[in-house]
């Protein structure tokens, strides 16, 4: 096997491969003598069957997986011995379309690598993390939130009248054409008016009523009603209104923090704090990391693969074209031409995001099994009644956990990168941080 290089120009690779015919039958035979002791065939002994037969038989499939291994053997070596890694699987065509048995098989072998990236001094990095701390009225509107979650109904004075916000508790038989229907009785059914639980104007009809009040509640069920017999029909569901009962918020003490699995309210409290402070501190890494980023991106510079801009380039494009024309679902559409300014941001994502790739690599960051099931996990409850399809789908499917894996990936290499640099903290307020926020927004 002959290996010699045809291109060498900027990223872009080129190398012809001649495999002799010598080398070719040589491996036939090799795979036709793996394969004989398993073969059986009318008139001879299991594994007794002559080789001459066997490559009369078989010969012409063997040749063709000989061809393919053969050849992809002596571009694996050729990565190993080089130390190249190619940027988009490789490009590999013969060179004589007239090729016959007997012949010599070359090949072309062409594709783009990864360029070598610079080094890059991350302690010169200085990036600066806005800190919201939760104030005492937000922690007392989330429990004030929590405390109303929790309230008890209280019987209103006899003979008082249905609010909205109260509770009623009813008979109801409903009929449609006169016909009662399954699913449509209950008795002594709680419901919360204004609650939304029920058919659209079914609980508005129930305010302003007392114990013993019989109302008939006359709704149309919703054109997208679950059960299709039911879609869009009138209905009368005869009511008897048999409690009325005001919400009373339950009292905020060491009692409600209980029921929410705290020690006392003071744990609560803490509980709280640290929810709220999570969710600023989430919204602050993003302005970091975005920070970093740009950081990065004027600080590094190599040579990009066309390839991998290109077809950046083209997706970015295509998923902006569909934002802007969402009646849109399918891909029949015109072919969308990326523009400079697509193409601009391409660069940027392709290299930072071999950059990244790079510093996970030489720093050893890898995505635990823990990770990756956690991840489609989380991906999986999009799926409700399917969460096995989904990851048997996972499992067999190593694009997809490449794509549940390389946002994890990334966000490893950013936390990495954050113990690198020269990061300070600016305290601010939560008002301060969505400005932050939505000026990034906007630039986006």
């Amino acid at each position: 096997m002959q290996v010699t290089e045809t291109l060498k120009e900027g990223l872009k690779r080129g190398y012809q491969i001649t495999v002799t015919a010598a080398e070719l039958e040589a491996k036939v035979t090799e795979k036709l003598l793996e394969t004989q002791p398993g073969i059986e065939m009318k008139g001879f002994r299991k594994g007794k069957v002559p080789l001459a037969l066997l490559r009369k038989q078989f010969g012409d499939r063997m040749l063709g997986e000989a061809i393919d291994e053969t050849v992809d053997k002596a571009i694996n070596q050729h990565f190993e011995s080089t130390g190249d890694r190619a940027a988009l699987r490789p490009e590999v065509a013969m060179t004589d379309p007239e090729w016959k048995q007997g012949d010599d098989v070359v090949v072309n072998v062409q594709y783009e690598a990864l360029p070598d990236v610079p080094e890059t001094d991350l302690t010169a990095v200085s990036l600066e993390r806005l800190v919201v701390k939760a104030t005492e009225a937000e922690i007392d509107e989330a429990l004030s939130g929590l405390a109303k979650s929790a309230q008890n109904f209280e019987d209103r004075p006899e003979g008082e009248k249905s609010q909205d916000g109260d509770q009623v508790v009813i008979d109801f038989t409903g009929k449609v054409d006169g016909e009662t229907f399954d699913g449509g009785s209950a008795t002594d059914y709680p419901l919360v008016l204004g609650s939304n639980s029920f058919i659209p104007g079914f609980e508005e009809q129930l305010v302003g009523h007392a114990v013993g009040d019989e109302v008939a509640v006359k709704v149309t069920f919703p054109e997208q009603y679950g059960a299709a017999h039911l879609a869009g029909k009138e209905a009368v569901f005869d009511c008897v209104v048999k409690g009325v009962k005001t919400a009373e918020e339950a009292p905020v003490d060491d009692e409600l923090a209980k029921k929410f699995g705290a020690e006392d309210l003071g744990d609560l409290r803490g509980q709280l704090t640290a929810r709220i402070e999570a969710e600023y501190a989430g919204a602050s890494r993003a302005l970091l990391k975005r920070a970093l980023l740009d950081a990065l991106d004027g600080a590094v510079k190599f040579d990009l693969p066309e390839g991998l801009v290109t077809a950046e380039a083209g997706q970015i494009a295509h998923q902006l074209w569909h934002e802007e024309n969402p009646e849109v679902h399918d891909h029949n559409h015109d072919a969308i031409e990326p523009t400079d300014e697509h193409r601009s941001l391409a660069e940027r994502r392709v290299r930072l995001g071999l950059l990244l790739a790079e510093l996970g690599r030489k720093n050893e960051v890898e995505v635990t099994d823990a990770e990756l099931t956690q991840a489609v996990m989380n991906q999986a409850r999009q799926y409700p009644g399917q969460e096995r399809e989904f990851f048997e789908f996972v499992q067999q499917n190593p694009q997809m956990r490449q794509q549940l894996q390389a946002p994890i990936f990334e966000d490893k290499v950013v936390d990495w990168i954050f113990t690198q640099a020269s990061v300070s903290e600016k305290p601010v307020s939560k008002e301060e941080l969505e400005a932050a926020l939505k000026a990034l927004e906007e630039e986006e």
